[in-house]
């Protein structure tokens, strides 16, 4: 694993544990020699993550698109700063680029970001690691409906275990790092009841 993708906020959240925690993801993947892919920015838990990796003598590679430069306050201090066209070119640039995912609290690009590279994963567009930073237990409501995809039977209990979780950084790249990858077909069920 040599790089590592992070969706994070262009917020720093109510808590200071979330910076606290970016900060430390940060510090972290520098001291392992992986570098951060992430969306560019240099405000919120974006800013903070990537000064933590910079500071540590990391490498931190930001990919941004030209509409939101100047609104998400484009670091020009990275390693390097990529300006795309479009949202769509800005994801499908930082997924190539790197070897793992990571969630940390975050709004609805977060979100977003977060689903499009699950959905890849269930697929077979890919076969790399995803996690969730679960800081102060910020994603448990969004895990609590994941559940309920399960019990709904619209998500396999499979699928979802392949996401990895974890409160720390430390445990949660461990947890990436070991990842194998589940072969889940999702759809032998849909033609069995056809």
């Amino acid at each position: 694993m040599r790089s590592v993708c992070v969706y994070c906020g262009a917020s720093t959240g109510v808590r200071p544990a979330y910076a606290q925690a970016a900060a430390l993801l940060g510090r972290r993947l520098a001291e392992r020699g992986i570098r951060l892919i992430y969306g560019g920015g240099k405000v919120g838990l974006m800013g903070v993550v990537a000064d933590a990796v910079l500071e540590h003598g990391g490498q931190a590679i930001g990919v941004i698109p030209e509409a939101l430069l100047k609104k998400e306050v484009g670091h020009h201090g990275l390693t390097e700063l990529h300006v795309v066209a479009n949202m769509h070119q800005r994801k499908q640039m930082m997924a190539d680029q790197a070897d793992a995912f990571i969630a940390m609290p975050g709004g609805i690009g977060t979100c977003e970001e977060l689903f499009e590279v699950f959905t890849w994963l269930q697929i077979g567009y890919h076969a790399k690691p995803i996690g969730l930073l679960n800081v102060e237990h910020y994603y448990d409501p969004l895990l609590g409906f994941l559940q309920h995809m399960v019990t709904e039977n619209f998500l396999q209990r499979a699928q979802l275990d392949q996401l990895q979780i974890a409160d720390e950084p430390a445990t949660l790249l461990d947890r990436l790092a070991s990842f194998k990858p589940a072969q889940v077909d999702r759809w032998s069920q849909q033609r069995d009841q056809v």
